[in-house]
């Protein structure tokens, strides 16, 4: 049986001239998650996202 697991992660907008500022800074952070699981073994299967006022939620789906 595979094992899943849900890494959510929430990114604030804010004023900036810079239209990619949450980019930079989750690229790091998502990066990190994607290299902490897959060195327990899981591999990435999808990937989502959705936004509530000025945060933005990303959700990543690993299994094993």
């Amino acid at each position: 049986m595979e094992e899943c697991k849900v890494e959510s992660l929430i990114y604030y907008s804010k004023l900036t001239l810079d239209a990619e500022h949450i980019v930079k800074k989750s690229k790091e952070e998502i990066q990190a998650k994607l290299d902490e699981y897959t060195a327990q073994g899981y591999r990435l299967i999808s990937t989502t996202s959705t936004n509530f006022g000025l945060a933005i939620y990303i959700y990543l789906f690993f299994e094993k």
